[in-house]
């Protein structure tokens, strides 16, 4: 298996011919075939369907395709490591997390570490558990925040916040003026629901087994979404009451019970080398959501035991 044979594989997927990849990769259209015949004989692979003279990526051509993104993350990693050493010298941070976090405590965390190093470049991203936990493990960000931890991780973990999480229900609802929204209290009611996969859905439904009588509507993968629908009296849901502060206002947040441990992770790669800009904006981190959580309302602050 060849560089070569790579780059042509990923540019017939691009252009889904090979005249066109030829085009791009300024070579001739007979290479091509060659090259993507060679690799399919390597990797034993039928990466393509050939019918009248039109290809179409089988099962296993875009299985593989997406085994080399992943592998070029970290080629990509090289190059943008190189070139921001260029530009920045070593002071550099690359930060990856989920939006719950992006949105509440990161930009505060941020103005800490601004300043005590401003002359800091950090770059963010915001993405899902998975893409957090794949740009940390290829060492294409420096840390990770994620909301739970993913089913295969390639990476350390470190528990940072633990907070039991609120329901949220709109302004006005019959349950806003109570005290603490139990399971029963949830019967017959729309209910706003994490994603299917998601870590935290599963955490949910557990409260609510035996005797779900929730009626099942919408999900997302995303607190703050959940909040909007709500907002907008699409329903009720479950969240970590940081992201529901976000969104005063426009919901009430009331204490659950049974407590759902609502738990922020911070991920680190494997057998990293030293950093010390990561070690100071993980203190900063801490520092910030400690305060977060001791400033939020009395029944949201409690932290959720035995997680």
């Amino acid at each position: 298996m060849k560089f070569k044979e790579i780059s042509a594989f990923q540019a017939v997927m691009r252009s889904g011919s090979m005249t066109a990849a030829a085009a791009e990769l300024y070579t001739s259209q007979p290479n091509i075939s060659r090259m993507i015949a060679q690799l399919e004989h390597s990797t034993g692979l039928t990466l393509f369907a050939r019918n009248a003279g039109r290809l179409t990526p089988t099962e296993e051509g875009l299985a593989f395709l997406r085994e080399v993104e992943r592998a070029f993350v970290g080629l990509e990693a090289l190059k943008d490591a190189a070139r921001n050493i260029r530009q920045f010298g070593k002071g550099r941070l690359r930060i990856a997390a989920v939006p719950s976090l992006a949105m509440t405590v990161l930009p505060l965390v941020l103005q800490r570490f601004h300043a005590e190093f401003p002359d800091v470049n950090v770059a963010m991203e915001t993405g899902s558990t998975q893409l957090v936990a794949d740009r940390v493990g290829s060492r294409y960000c420096d840390l990770g925040l994620v909301s739970f931890l993913p089913p295969a991780a390639v990476t350390e973990s470190q528990p940072i916040a633990q907070l039991a999480g609120c329901c949220v229900v709109p302004p006005g609802h019959r349950l806003a003026e109570r005290e603490v929204i139990t399971p029963a209290d949830l019967a017959g009611e729309s209910f706003i629901s994490m994603s299917h996969g998601d870590g935290l859905r599963a955490a949910v439904d557990a409260a609510f087994a035996g005797d779900d009588q929730r009626v099942m509507h919408f999900e997302t993968p995303y607190g703050a979404t959940i909040c909007k629908l709500v907002g907008l009296g699409l329903g009720v849901g479950i969240v970590n009451p940081l992201v529901a502060r976000e969104h005063a206002g426009e919901v009430v947040a009331r204490p659950f019970q049974p407590q759902i441990p609502f738990v922020s992770y911070l991920l680190l790669a494997r057998n990293r080398p030293v950093n010390v800009l990561v070690d100071r904006f993980t203190e900063r981190m801490i520092e910030v959501i400690d305060a977060e959580m001791a400033s939020l309302p009395p029944g949201l602050s409690g932290y959720c035991m035995g997680a």
